[in-house]
C-alpha cells in the first residue's frame, strides 16, 4: 500500500499493535483469569495435587517435587492479590473476580491444613522459604481481602508455618529478602517476629546497590531480571511495613526507614524506565539471564509502580499500559503456553523446556502473575482509560522525538541511613 504522507509511512508498522489495544483491561483480566482459574478452582476443592500435572526441568536437581504446588499457589497469589481486593460488582469481570476470591480463601485454608490433600510443603527443604515469602507478600498486598477473612485457626496455622521458616538459613543473595518479607508480614499483623532477619536482608541488599537503579544479586553482579522478580519489589514492600510501624521501630535502631524508602522508590522508578525501553517496537523483550520461564514477571517494577500510582513522570500511564499489553499479547498468542487442561508449560514463549533452570518446575512459572498488579486499580482509573501511546522504542525507531535517557545520580544512601 502506498503511503500518502511521510508520517503515515513512519507509523504504519505500529498501527496494528496500537489498534489491538482498544480494550486492554479486558485482555489483562481474561488472561489473569485463564492463568488463575485451574489453580484456584482445584485447590479450593483440595484437588490441586491430584489434578495438576507436574513438569520438571530437564536438568531438575532432585529436590522434593512437591514444592511445585507451593510455588504455584504462592506466586499466583502474589500477583492477583490486589485484583481480588477490588469491591464486588456485576460486570463479567467482577463476577469472575468474586469467584476467584472465594476459591482463593478456601485454597488458603487448604494450604496450611495438615489434614488436606493440598497441604503445602512447608517443612521440608529450603525452597519453601521462597514461596512462603511470595504468599506472605500476597497478604501484605491485600490484607483486607485475603488475610482478615481467614478464620482464627487458619491464621494461627499461617503464623506457625511462617515462624518455622526460621529453620532455613537464606542464601547470600536475593534469598535474604525472603526471610525479611516473612518477618515483615508477621510484624504487620503484630505477631512475634525476628527483626534481625528483617534488618539483615535490607542491609545486604543496600550494600549490593550498584547504581543507576540496579542491585547486584549477592556480591557479584549478574545481568538478569532478578531486580524485577524479587529484589526491587521486596525491598520496597519490607520498607513500607517498617515505615507503617515506625513508632515500634524507634527503639530498635532503625530510625531512617522513611528516608530509605524514598531512595528505594527513586531507584525503582529509574529501573522502570529501563524496563520500558527494553520493549521493542514490535512488542518483544530481550531474552537474557536465568529464570526466563517467569515470562511477564520481568515487568513487576512497572506493574507495582502503576498499581501504587508511583510511575515516574517520564512514563505516562497509557504508554506503560500499551507497552506491557503489546508484550502480553505477543507472548500469550502462542498456542503452546498452556496444557490442554489450562496449566502453564515450561518456556518463555510457548513450550521450551530447554529454557528451564535446575530449580524450575511448572509451578515456578506462576510468577508471571505479578504483571497483573495494575488490575488492582478500578476500571475507571486513568491507567486503564488514558489513550494508548507509543512506547519509547516505537518513537525512536519511527523517527519521532523521544526523551533522552538519563542516569540517576546521588542515589546512594548516606552512611548514617544504611541500616
Amino acid at each position: 500500500m502506498k503511503c500518502k504522507s511521510a508520517l503515515l509511512c513512519l507509523l504504519l508498522p505500529f498501527i496494528p499493535v496500537l489498534a489491538a489495544q482498544t480494550n486492554d483491561r479486558q485482555a489483562w483480566a481474561d488472561l489473569a483469569y485463564k492463568i488463575a482459574e485451574p489453580v484456584l478452582r482445584n485447590m479450593a476443592e483440595g484437588k490441586l495435587v491430584q489434578n495438576m500435572p507436574l513438569e520438571l526441568s530437564p536438568t531438575w536437581d532432585g529436590r522434593d517435587r512437591r514444592v511445585a504446588y507451593m510455588e504455584t499457589f504462592g506466586r499466583l497469589m502474589m500477583g492477583i492479590a490486589p485484583w481480588l481486593a477490588l469491591p464486588d460488582d456485576d460486570t463479567p469481570e467482577g463476577v469472575r473476580r468474586k469467584q476467584l476470591r472465594q476459591w482463593a480463601l478456601k485454597a488458603c485454608a487448604h494450604a496450611v491444613n495438615p489434614d488436606s490433600p493440598d497441604y503445602l510443603l512447608w517443612r521440608s527443604g529450603t525452597q519453601p522459604l521462597v514461596d512462603a515469602a511470595f504468599l506472605a507478600s500476597s497478604f501484605l498486598r491485600a490484607p483486607a481481602a485475603l488475610w482478615e477473612p481467614l478464620d482464627a485457626v487458619t491464621k494461627q496455622r499461617y503464623i506457625e508455618e511462617f515462624t518455622q521458616m526460621r529453620r532455613v538459613t537464606p542464601g547470600y543473595s536475593n534469598w535474604m529478602l525472603f526471610s525479611s518479607t516473612i518477618e515483615a508480614f508477621l510484624l504487620s499483623i503484630d505477631a512475634p517476629h525476628d527483626f534481625f532477619r528483617i534488618r539483615m536482608g535490607l542491609a545486604k541488599i543496600e550494600e549490593w546497590y550498584v547504581g543507576d537503579g540496579w542491585y547486584s544479586d549477592g556480591p557479584h553482579f549478574a545481568f538478569d531480571y532478578y531486580n524485577s522478580f524479587v529484589i526491587q519489589p521486596m525491598y520496597l514492600e519490607v520498607l513500607e511495613v517498617l515505615v507503617a510501624k515506625k513508632a515500634r521501630l524507634a527503639n530498635v535502631g532503625f530510625p531512617n526507614a522513611a528516608a530509605n524508602l524514598a531512595a528505594v522508590q527513586a531507584r525503582m522508578r529509574r529501573h522502570a524506565e529501563i524496563l520500558e525501553r527494553l520493549v521493542s517496537p514490535e512488542g518483544s523483550i530481550p531474552p537474557f539471564g536465568r529464570s526466563l520461564t517467569y515470562r511477564l514477571a520481568v515487568f513487576q517494577p512497572l506493574s507495582l509502580l502503576a498499581w501504587k500510582e508511583q510511575l515516574p513522570a517520564s512514563l505516562p500511564e497509557g504508554q506503560v499500559r500499551a507497552a506491557i499489553t503489546a508484550v502480553m499479547r505477543r507472548m500469550f498468542a502462542h498456542p503452546d503456553n498452556f496444557t490442554p487442561d489450562g496449566f502453564l508449560r515450561l518456556g518463555f514463549v510457548g513450550h521450551q523446556p530447554g529454557m528451564s533452570d535446575i530449580y524450575t518446575n511448572n509451578g515456578s512459572l506462576y510468577l508471571t502473575s505479578v504483571v497483573f498488579l495494575p488490575l488492582g486499580l478500578p476500571a475507571a482509573h486513568t491507567f486503564w482509560t488514558s489513550p494508548a501511546e507509543p512506547w519509547t522504542a516505537q518513537k525512536a525507531w519511527s523517527g519521532q522525538p523521544f526523551p533522552k535517557d538519563k542516569k540517576i545520580s546521588g542515589d546512594n544512601l548516606p552512611a548514617a541511613q544504611k541500616n
